[in-house]
């Protein structure tokens, strides 16, 4: 399992570059993106996730379903190969576990002079470690990350709750109706 540990959706240096000097909103003393507790550390989804409990924490958001191994590393490759998706975890190393996990997808555009923006999807942390601020790093850590790429807008959907919690990071409603058909079971 050695080699999967280092098998990464994205390059980490990204991750490592980001320059957060910009960023307005605080954060508890001693926590940040870069440092994101005791034992915590901010990366990119690896291959080895897997058996870290990736789909666990995914499932304390949604309805993951039985997703195999071989499902996984496919879909795993596929988003590699795509280069359109960034999923961060955050991961308890003394566990080694991952406790949070944020995606950020980007969508190739004509508007604006052939612009990126951005989307915020699955933002999760562990039931365990909520309070902590880790919900918060991971959506800087999505915001940062965004710009970083060229972005010209970033956005996301959540539920009336989770209104105050996104806002204090600084997103705002648009006055924009969210609508969607499901077809899933």
């Amino acid at each position: 399992m050695g080699n999967m540990d280092h098998n990464f959706l994205f390059d980490p240096s990204i991750l490592a570059d980001l320059d957060y000097s910009s960023w307005k909103s605080s954060f508890r003393p001693g926590v940040s993106p870069h440092t994101p507790g005791q034992g915590f550390k901010v990366r990119p989804l690896c291959a080895s996730d897997y058996d870290k409990g990736f789909l666990q924490v995914l499932a304390q958001l949604t309805k993951v379903g039985t997703v195999t191994r071989e499902q996984f590393m496919a879909r795993f490759n596929a988003m590699k190969d795509d280069k359109s998706y960034y999923v961060c975890v955050i991961e308890d190393l003394n566990k080694r576990e991952v406790i949070g996990a944020a995606t950020l997808v980007i969508e190739q555009k004509f508007i604006h002079s052939a612009g990126m923006r951005a989307r915020v999807e699955d933002v999760v942390v562990d039931d365990t470690y909520r309070g902590k601020q880790l919900g918060k790093i991971l959506t800087v850590v999505l915001i940062m990350l965004s710009k970083h790429l060229g972005c010209y807008k970033i956005s996301l959907e959540c539920t009336d709750q989770k209104l105050p919690f996104y806002q204090q990071v600084g997103f705002k409603q648009d006055g924009t109706n969210y609508m969607v058909q499901r077809w899933e079971t």
